[in-house]
């Protein structure tokens, strides 16, 4: 056996090291990002210093007694512990006591997370000094208005409350608008009838890494009618390590930062790779969420490969309130798409008949659309698979007790020891030795290059490790 190295599982629960031994007679390439090296504090601290488009945060927080801080939740891999004490330190500089800073977890439609989660989220110090807050999307809203694009603005009244808005949260590939981060953090403090709108009024991305879309345009008329003009955005590594941070007007600094995880994640996709293993870490906190961001390179495998995902899914199955994965209600789809239809007239006639067509016809395994290169949203439960196959993914369900994940999850099988994974791929490849093997190390942060483009394709395989 020879082995692959220097990976990691459970994401927020411990963040261990992952070993995978593999046959000797596998051609193995492992497809690493190419980020820097993990961020001192004196970096980090100069990079809240150095802001884009703004002046320091300690000079926005003169004269104000009620800031607010959102950051994203665990369902997402961003440190915010790193940044919340020099954030916290400017807001000092400015005479605002820790005592006195809100820290609001931003959910959106997700489970809530537990005390003991929100402190691994923020980090010791904002954890014992600040108020720290849960959003709930049915709970302590307020209708501010319309976007131009007919979208109900309904918000978290502690957002209202405030008169110093800051975000803080990540950039990584995300299937709606491209990328997340910048305004897609005011969607986490959303109410459900808004969230709604958003994912259902307008196309998804489908994969393509565009955030130059209609989502977003909303999203940003969204974050600034409820002030969110100052973000905090990280980038990690494949161990979940703060390698780049950036502060200031995200609209100036945005761009860049998409450029950046796009140049330091690109990797190519599965191509002709008898087995192609995607390690979910670091969004593989559960079954909902690993699903939603971490199979993407197995949905570009040949039909007849051996497809694995890894996940410690510590959590169990997760929730997530509009795409569930597992025991969702019957016609929640179309319950969904008649809301779209009551609170955004200006998305009728124009998009409705289309929506309830791609929306309530993928559930059935309709094939996609003339020129769609990418699958669906893997979020949104769509169950095309670009190789037509019908065989399952396995899941390594790494670190979790046997039988402990429910006995049937859609499309994949869940396995507790390696060697019987090792075992189900000899079977499916019908006992040939010598094969092909890509390794994706951390699938959600990592960037497909589908485009064909010869210059991407070569840039990526100069960090191919063999």
């Amino acid at each position: 056996m020879t082995a692959v190295t220097g990976l990691k599982t459970a994401a927020w629960y411990g963040d261990r090291p992952l070993v995978l031994p593999l046959p000797e007679d596998w051609e193995v390439t492992t497809w690493w990002p190419s980020t820097p090296g993990p961020l001192t504090d004196d970096e980090i601290a100069r990079a809240l210093d150095q802001p884009v488009g703004q002046p320091p945060i300690r000079e926005l927080a003169l004269g104000k007694s009620r800031p607010l801080i959102i950051v994203d939740d665990l369902t997402r891999p961003t440190p915010a512990g790193r940044v919340l004490p020099f954030l916290l330190r400017h807001l000092a500089e400015a005479g605002i006591s820790s005592e006195a800073v809100r820290i609001l977890i931003g959910t959106g439609t997700h489970a809530p997370p537990s005390p003991n989660s929100i402190a691994k989220k923020v980090g010791p110090e904002a954890a014992s000094s600040c108020r720290l807050l849960v959003h709930d999307h049915a709970r302590n809203l307020t209708r501010i208005g319309r976007t131009s694009f007919g979208t109900p603005v309904i918000v978290n009244r502690e957002v209202l409350a405030s008169d110093l808005l800051v975000g803080v949260g990540g950039i990584y590939p995300q299937h709606s608008t491209g990328f997340g981060g910048g305004s897609k953090l005011a969607l986490s403090v959303l109410g459900k009838r808004s969230i709604i709108a958003l994912h259902y009024g307008h196309p998804s991305v489908g994969g393509s890494y565009d955030v130059r879309n209609d989502f977003r345009r909303d999203l940003d008329e969204i974050a600034a009618m409820i002030g969110l003009r100052t973000s905090v955005s990280l980038h990690v590594d494949a161990a979940r390590q703060v390698v780049r941070v950036v502060s200031g007007d995200h609209h100036r600094y945005y761009d860049r930062a998409v450029a950046f995880a796009i140049q330091a994640y690109l990797a190519p996709p599965p191509r002709d790779a008898d087995v192609v293993i995607s390690n979910a870490y670091p969004i593989d906190a559960s079954l909902t969420f690993m699903r939603s961001k971490g199979i993407l390179p197995l949905l570009h495998a040949k039909a007849d490969a051996s497809r694995v995902v890894i996940s410690a899914c510590s959590e169990g199955v997760g929730h997530h309130g509009l795409f569930p994965f597992i025991n969702g209600p019957r016609f929640q789809r179309q319950r969904h798409l008649m809301r779209v239809v009551t609170t955004t007239p200006s998305k009728v006639p124009l998009k409705g008949a289309r929506l309830v067509s791609r929306k309530v016809g993928s559930a059935f395994g309709r094939a996609p659309g003339p020129g769609r290169t990418a699958p669906p949203s893997s979020a949104e439960g769509e169950r095309w698979d670009s190789g037509g196959r019908t065989t399952p993914i396995w899941l390594y369900a790494v670190g979790r007790p046997p039988e402990s994940l429910p006995a049937k999850i859609p499309e994949m099988v869940a396995v507790y020891e390696w060697s019987e994974i090792l075992e189900r791929i000899r079977q499916e490849q019908r006992g040939r030795s010598k094969l092909k093997a890509v390794v994706y190390p951390c699938s959600p942060l990592q960037v497909l290059e589908l485009s064909g483009s010869r210059d991407g394709h070569a840039a990526a395989g100069q960090r191919a490790m063999h």
